[in-house]
This record gives C-alpha cells, sequence and structure tokens, in this order.
C-alpha cells in the first residue's frame, strides 16, 4: 500500500516520466483560470496523499530520482520559448524537491507551506503568459524583445515574476531553497543547487528575449496602471507570507 501511494504521489509531485502527465495535461488546458487551478491543485494531491497515507519516503534511488527529475526540467527551461510551457517546466523542476524535503524532515515538515512557496513562481509566470498573449498574441521570448521601451508596466510585472522564477532572496522560492539545503547531503545539496543555477539561467534568458534585447514586433497598449497595482500588491503579499512561513519554520 505505502510503495502504491509513493507511486501515486510521484504523478502529482512529478518524478520523470510521471512528469510527463502533467505537463501534457497543461498544454491541453487553455482557459487561464483552469490553468491556474491546476498549477495549484496539482502537487497538493501529491501532498494529500504523503500526509493520508503518513508516508516517511526516504532511500538513495528516490533522492536520485527527485534530483534528477529536478535537474532534468530545470535544463528544459533552457529550450523552451512559449512562456506557459517554461511555466509548467519550472513547476515540474521545482515540484520534485517536495520529496527531497520530505525525506529530510518528515515529522515537523509543514509539505503545504513548503509546496505552496515552489508553486508560486509558476503561477506568476502563468500571469505573465496570460498579460503577454492578450496584448501581443503570443508569449514567446524572442518574438517580442526590447519590451522595456514600449511597455513599461508589463516590463516590471515580467521582471519580478522572472526573479521569483530565478528564487532570488525574500521571494518564497529562496525559504523553500533553503529549507532543502538546511538538512541535505553533500549530493542532494550539489543537485539542488545545480537546479538553482539553471533557473536563474533560463530567467536571465527569458529576460533577454522579452524585457531587454533589441525592439522587436509590434507596440502594443501597456498593462493598466490598475492591474499594476494589482500585480505589485500581489507580489507584496506572497513576500510577506514567504517572510512569516520562514519566520513560523525557524
Amino acid at each position: 500500500m505505502t510503495g502504491l501511494l509513493i507511486i501515486l504521489a510521484a504523478f502529482f509531485l512529478p518524478l520523470f516520466p510521471a512528469s510527463l502527465v502533467f505537463n501534457r495535461l497543461a498544454a491541453r488546458v487553455r482557459n487561464p483560470l483552469a490553468r491556474l487551478a491546476l498549477f495549484i491543485v496539482w502537487p497538493q494531491i501529491g501532498v494529500f496523499l504523503i500526509l493520508w497515507g503518513d508516508l516517511a519516503p526516504a532511500g538513495p534511488v528516490l533522492a536520485i530520482w527527485a534530483s534528477l527529475s529536478a535537474i532534468f526540467y530545470a535544463f528544459r527551461m533552457l529550450t523552451v520559448r512559449e512562456v506557459g510551457r517554461w511555466a509548467a517546466m519550472l513547476a515540474s523542476s521545482a515540484w520534485p524537491l517536495v520529496w527531497l524535503f520530505v525525506m529530510q524532515v518528515p515529522a515537523e515538515a509543514d509539505l503545504v507551506a513548503f509546496t505552496l512557496a515552489l508553486t508560486v513562481a509558476p503561477v506568476l509566470m502563468l500571469l505573465v503568459r496570460d498579460a503577454m498573449a492578450r496584448r501581443l498574441e503570443a508569449a514567446y521570448t524572442g518574438l517580442h524583445g526590447g519590451l522595456a521601451r514600449d511597455l513599461p508596466r508589463l516590463s516590471g510585472v515580467i521582471v519580478i515574476a522572472t526573479l521569483a522564477a530565478m528564487a532570488l532572496p525574500l521571494f518564497p522560492g529562496f525559504f523553500a531553497l533553503l529549507a532543502v539545503l538546511g538538512g541535505a547531503t553533500l549530493p542532494v545539496a550539489i543537485a539542488t543547487l545545480l537546479t538553482w543555477l539553471l533557473w536563474s539561467w533560463a530567467g536571465a534568458r527569458l529576460l533577454q528575449g522579452t524585457v531587454f534585447g533589441p525592439r522587436s514586433g509590434p507596440i502594443a497598449a501597456d498593462l493598466p496602471v490598475s492591474t499594476t497595482w494589482l500585480v505589485s500588491g500581489l507580489i507584496v503579499v506572497i513576500v510577506a507570507a514567504g517572510l512569516l512561513w520562514t519566520g513560523g519554520a525557524v
């Protein structure tokens, strides 16, 4: 029974190749709200299975599987140009880290909050994808460069969301990675740091192909001021929640 629950959880806290199910589903869902719901609910089903089954996953095979899955999808982020798929690759790279976290502190792990911390950045990138698609008809890196010149408010949102995807300080992903590294063995720490490095590299490439670089593509209307303030407020709430979670965890 325990083995079956772990296999089922591997689809929702995706480990390759079970992760193909989530990525295929994410690519098929077109409605923005439905896609947001998918990204938020999907990993929590895996968390529920772990908590409901009182699972304590352990062993070098699972640690290696989770580490390689995270690294593989982090590499995939370097080759994907569509922002929605990029967000799915980020989620598929981040969620395997939940396994590494629960293997270290199964008794005291706040898995729901930890998983939400890793889900924030992919969800923000989905919002970016929707905003780009509405204004530019497509959300591809390299297709519409130099957005900072013509669409400064949209560019600001892209930059903030990408910094969250790079797990920079103050964003929840940063504290989630520190939580993994805090009790990690040397191989797990190296794999986590490599994943983090690849996120940063992929984020820099995304910014180069959208916000910076030479101007290309048609000029569209910028993000409304009201929407910009709304997103700014959301970012403040996310950062505050991350800090509170970190304080509670300490």
